[in-house]
């Protein structure tokens, strides 16, 4: 019986490079629209839900304020968003797309669901990864407590 304890039968190890191939294959598709796969998540993010502070964004998104305000810096000089601070709260920075943002979607997400089709991915075998990567997230978020 083969050793489990080698590289490519560990989980953690086919995650990560299914996340390499997964960014590589994002890159390709953004790159085009000088956006990097990070700067296409928070345009997600943003595009399910305009005008969120800093801090809702970055944890809607999973990342601190070191990572998120230098991206979002380079996306609002791009034309991506804009920042605001709040007039009620100045502690608080409100982000928000720009026209660019709303007028690129649709050029966007369907470049980014053709190579994915390309990959030939059915929608039952994507919905059930979705659902398997889900639970596995959550089963180990909940051994953290």
């Amino acid at each position: 019986m083969e050793d489990f304890m080698t590289l490519k039968k560990q989980l953690c190890f086919a995650i990560y490079e299914t996340a390499g191939e997964f960014n590589k294959l994002y890159s390709s598709v953004l790159q085009p629209f000088g956006l990097t796969y990070p700067q296409y998540l928070v345009l997600l993010a943003l595009w399910e839900e305009d005008g969120v502070t800093v801090k809702e964004l970055g944890e809607k998104l999973n990342l601190g304020t070191g990572t998120l305000t230098p991206m979002a810096a380079r996306m609002e000089v791009n034309g991506w968003l804009r920042k605001e601070r709040s007039k009620a709260d100045e502690r608080k920075v409100f982000i928000y797309l720009e026209e660019k943002a709303r007028t690129e979607k649709l050029t966007i997400t369907s470049k980014v669901a053709k190579v994915i089709q390309s990959c030939q991915i059915e929608l039952e075998d994507y919905e059930q990864l979705m659902k398997q990567l889900n639970t596995l997230q959550n089963k180990i978020k909940e051994r953290r407590l």
